[in-house]
């Protein structure tokens, strides 16, 4: 069941060109309320810090538990830089990363961030930008129609090359990979290859210029700046969450800077320990230094079932 809004009188925050005069966080969280209510669109801006906040950590617990023969074999200490390790064979590497999709993309809840957010959202008009690859959205049940994923997913494979513009879905194989893998290596029948060329398949990952953008992708692209510039006169607020400095001209920079040159855009950034907003647009800006589940079910909370 999603919930309803209070209907109840507030100031007008988004005419507020003093948000940054806002500086206790409980009137934080009812300015971002306030915020979400008043604006007529809203541009949601997810990276790797709101799957974080929702339980898929990349290291400590979670990596010792689920890779503790690759942490012995090859020294590995978290998921994110055991990604680049330069395995010696195609059976070692789909190893490791078939477990790496299985528990990111197949094995996993999704999280409670997410659902928090997606209940905030109810019956708002709202398009989700991420650089996240986990599906988390999908999940959630966002749909499909109103989410830009640019750096791909999880669940798709593509040729290491380039040779064609298509993308492939992994789920069997993965689940093959990973059942039938011994001593961090899998059986060489099961090494995907590409169905045009023959030669390897990689991972549908941002990473070098071979990224496959097929048709998916341009129409979500599409959709996402026809968003934009419908709404560009409105009340638009641009909320982003878990944006962190490792690819900010995605996200965060394209954020600030339509958040400066749009009269009537408002932005908030919920990031634990990267929370903050540059000079120039502070007075328009509400930034929480806190953990981005804790304040989304705070913001939650301000609503009625």
């Amino acid at each position: 069941m999603f919930l309803k809004k209070k209907i109840m009188p507030y100031t007008k925050v988004f005419s507020n060109n003093t948000l940054s005069s806002i500086k206790d966080f409980e009137d934080k969280i009812t300015a971002i309320k306030d915020l979400i209510d008043e604006a007529d669109a809203i541009v949601i801006g997810a990276g790797a810090g709101l799957s974080t906040s929702a339980g898929l950590t990349y290291f400590g617990d979670r990596f010792k538990k689920l890779f503790p023969e690759y942490i012995e074999k090859y020294n590995f200490t978290d998921m994110y830089s055991s990604g680049f390790y330069p395995f010696d064979s195609q059976e070692e590497k789909w190893a490791y990363w078939s477990r790496h999709i299985y528990y990111n993309r197949y094995d996993v809840k999704v999280g409670k961030p997410y659902l928090d957010l997606l209940e905030i959202m109810e019956n708002k008009n709202y398009f989700v930008l991420t650089t996240n690859v986990d599906h988390q959205f999908q999940l959630a049940g966002f749909p499909d129609e109103k989410i830009f994923a640019t750096q791909g997913d999880y669940g798709l494979w593509q040729c290491a090359k380039k040779c064609h513009n298509k993308l492939y879905s992994n789920k069997e194989q993965v689940i093959e990979m990973v059942k039938r893998q011994e001593n961090c290596k899998i059986p060489s029948d099961l090494v995907p290859k590409c169905p045009i060329c023959g030669g390897e398949m990689e991972n549908n990952l941002r990473c070098d210029d071979y990224f496959v953008e097929d048709e998916a992708w341009h129409e979500a692209s599409e959709r996402y700046t026809e968003f934009l510039l419908e709404n560009k006169d409105k009340n638009i607020l641009f909320l982003e969450l878990g944006v962190g400095m490792n690819t900010p001209v995605i996200i965060k920079y394209p954020f600030w800077r339509l958040t400066l040159q749009l009269k009537n855009a408002r932005y908030i950034c919920i990031n634990l320990n990267e929370a903050y907003a540059p000079d120039q647009i502070l007075d328009k800006s509400i930034c929480i230094d806190y953990d981005i589940g804790q304040a989304l079910e705070k913001v939650k909370a301000t609503y009625t079932f």
